[in-house]
């Protein structure tokens, strides 16, 4: 394939992608309550899928198959990555904040065993958040990644996949009541620097394993630790918001850290395409 084609891909996909979840970023923000309504609740599902959607019809006009988007399995070890990963980064975050006062907890929050309760959001929990997720992957991991990587190096595709990616919550962050409560300028902001940075860890399961389900149990991992865990266990003490979240400073610190060590990672990608270039 050549680079030519990759940018006619990368530029189809990203028309399809956001003229499609146009429809939908208008549709949520006339909801009251935004995302959290029933009827939001629908068309955010539905616009989870514009990705998936947008990266399909893309794939099939140019080839007029759907290969190629990462529908293998891929080694074991890239699945214990992207588990561990968002597990590790987030209670590192959340254990952070509720020792240094910033926050509370409240175990009672997740039911009468919040041990079961967080066991149940890494379990049954990402399997329910994967049916949203796997909407976003096959767009992002699936077509726009892979195709990003033909064009540059895997910083670049980690960076700009980021960029495109975090671009396309803003809408509802600023409209579709998608947001912690924090000033606008500041949640996006920290949702910008978190999601560039884990970008890097989503590029290199993506890419190091040839298969787009580590990536998408890395991001069903993320959405419902976070969001229906411990979100769920911290108290807010006047502040926290500033702190926790998908739109707080801890998560977009520990993106920056999580960001250099996959960047370290993903570096022998590069190394790679060139022996078997040379080879």
């Amino acid at each position: 394939m050549s680079n030519h084609d990759a940018k006619k891909r990368v530029i189809t996909y990203l028309v399809i992608v956001f003229a499609l979840s146009s429809i939908f970023y208008v549709l949520i923000s006339q909801q009251d309550g935004g995302i959290e309504s029933s009827a939001g609740q629908f068309l955010t599902l539905a616009l989870m899928w514009s990705p998936a959607v947008a990266g399909l019809v893309t794939t099939f006009i140019y080839q007029r198959n759907l290969r190629g988007m990462g529908w293998g399995i891929g080694k074991p070890k890239y699945y214990l990555i992207a588990y561990l990963t968002p597990i590790i980064y987030a209670s590192i975050v959340y254990l952070s904040v509720w020792a240094l006062g910033l926050g509370k907890v409240n175990f009672s929050a997740l039911g009468d065993s919040w041990v079961m309760g967080v066991l149940n959001t890494l379990t049954l929990g990402v399997l329910t958040a994967a049916i949203s997720a796997v909407g976003e992957e096959i767009g992002w991991r699936g077509l726009l990644i892979p195709q990003l990587a033909r064009l540059g190096t895997f910083t670049q595709t980690a960076i700009i996949g980021g960029i495109i990616w975090g671009i396309w919550h803003i809408p509802l962050i600023i409209g579709g009541g998608y947001s912690s409560g924090a000033p606008t300028w500041y949640a996006i902001t920290c949702f910008m620097v978190e999601i560039i940075g884990v970008s890097f860890a989503f590029a290199y399961v993506r890419l190091a394993s040839g298969s787009i389900w580590p990536a998408l149990l890395l991001h069903a991992t993320h959405n419902s630790f976070i969001q229906s865990a411990l979100d769920k266990l911290t108290v807010d003490t006047g502040s926290t918001v500033y702190f926790t979240t998908e739109f707080g400073l801890g998560l977009a610190l520990m993106g920056v850290v999580v960001g250099l060590i996959f960047w370290r990672m993903g570096k022998r990608l590069d190394l790679t395409q060139e022996n078997a270039s040379v080879g």
